[in-house]
């Protein structure tokens, strides 16, 4: 029988929570495994059935570049959006139907502002329709060995019969890096630019945790807040599922204590072997969003181009966290008194420098092939207007030149600096919906 260190990695998470274990930890899954052997190193509850929310997009883009690599459609394939698309709810990018843009493009809006119009965009591109594109995802899903998951959309807009494991997504997160080695820089980009505007990650880790390299987090009222991550540290590379946390920075403190204990142990067990739970995926909605709490889902962390940390980030927020801690003093150097050094014993460090990836709406130059989008007529093509999920109008942005863009790790005790948004484009930017 398989031994996790559950009891360790368990006591550890409360310990830095300030928060009991079974208010905390022993509530939701969580699981970290060895991406290079899919050892497990820590479990719990990783097969009990729960609603992936944004993390979806994992398999997204697994579907989209599975069709990359059987030539299906190209990553400079410009993508119809649809009515259907443009009425997503929120995050989205609110692009009017009718506009373009790209799959690379595309890929890299999902994985940083998890904007569910570019997902409906990207599945109708390959697919011909939302439902064709679950049915992809469920193929797949079932090849990969992923038994706990039933998709029926590309976003993970809450749907009762939308539902995955901790388990699953960590055996999909191994396969995309295993499967698509070089289409890893889409999950640990730090920010986009369009236009003026920066887009930045939801993601806490991403240049807050040494070796934290990337992947994708989650939330809708009933899943709570998830996130898949991966760091790598002397050349091992770990997965984090944390799902159900409270608050985003609970997410975030969560993955790096799990993250901070791995990496020095060793575990036993693989993550295909372990047995399935079966059940209903609880709804966490009374907990997370009950009388308005985290009614605005989630908030990325940002990155200002003035003085390093000058924002006002919401309370609930992973940045929230980490500005109090520097607003006591607490922020660089010997970490006494720092609830997550009592338990790692190490500085967090200063936050890497962010350069952001450009991106652009609309066709690549030159492009002369065909233009993706739905089969048949599109069904929401004649509906009126959902006023609750309108976005403002887009407005397209100049095509910026291809740059690198992702989170440049720093020496510890090196002051940090927000990013610098690229050489300023000629064109406006989109303005976009609701945080997710």
């Amino acid at each position: 029988m398989a031994v996790y260190h559950t009891s360790r990695l368990a006591a550890a998470a409360a310990l830095f929570t300030g928060m009991t274990l079974s208010a905390q930890v022993a509530a939701a899954p969580a699981l970290v495994i060895d991406a290079a052997s899919g050892e497990v190193l820590h479990q719990e509850d990783a097969t009990r059935p729960w609603y992936p929310a944004s993390v979806t997009k994992l398999m997204t883009v697994y579907v989209a570049l599975n069709a990359v690599r059987t030539g299906k459609i190209t990553l400079q394939t410009p993508m119809k959006v649809s009515a259907r698309a443009a009425r997503a709810a929120p995050s989205k990018m609110g692009m009017k139907p009718g506009s373009e843009l790209t799959l690379e493009n595309a890929l890299k809006i999902i994985m940083v502002k998890s904007a569910n119009d570019t997902s409906i965009t990207i599945a109708e591109a390959i697919s011909g329709s939302v439902e064709g594109f679950a049915s992809e995802m469920n193929d797949v899903a079932r090849g990969l060995g992923m038994r706990d998951s039933n998709f029926v959309n590309p976003n993970g807009l809450h749907d009762p019969r939308h539902v995955s494991s901790a388990r699953d997504m960590a055996i999909l997160a191994r396969r995309l890096l295993q499967d698509f080695p070089q289409h890893s820089h889409l999950y640990g980009i730090g920010a986009l630019q369009l236009g003026k505007r920066i887009i930045p990650t939801h993601n806490g880790l991403i240049g807050r945790y040494p070796g934290a390299d990337g992947m994708k987090t989650g939330f809708v009222c009933a899943s709570g807040f998830n996130v898949v991550a991966t760091a790598t540290q002397g050349g091992r590379k770990l997965i984090a599922v944390v799902m159900g946390a409270q608050n985003a920075r609970v997410r975030t403190l969560q993955a790096m204590a799990l993250f901070d204990a791995s990496f020095s142990i060793r575990g036993s067990g693989n993550v295909e072997s372990m047995p399935v739970t079966g059940g209903a995926a609880p709804d966490m909605r009374p907990e997370v969003c009950s009388r308005g709490r985290n009614s605005e889902g989630e908030v990325p962390i940002p990155i200002g181009a003035s003085a390093p940390l000058a924002f006002a980030p919401q309370e609930d927020s992973a940045a929230s966290f980490f500005l109090s801690e520097r607003n006591r003093g607490q922020g660089s150097g010997p970490a006494q008194g720092r609830t997550m050094a009592n338990f790692s014993g190490v500085p967090l460090g200063e936050r890497a420098i962010l350069q952001p990836v450009p991106i652009y709406l609309g066709r690549a130059p030159g492009w002369t092939g065909r233009v993706a989008g739905p089969t048949g007529v599109d069904p929401e093509a004649e509906a009126e207007p959902n006023k609750r999920t309108a976005a403002k109008p887009l407005i397209l942005g100049a095509k910026p030149p291809a740059a690198s863009g992702r989170a440049v790790p720093q020496a510890r005790g090196q002051k940090a600096a927000q990013a610098k948004p690229a050489a300023k484009p000629k064109g406006k930017q989109v303005a976009s919906g609701r945080r997710r």
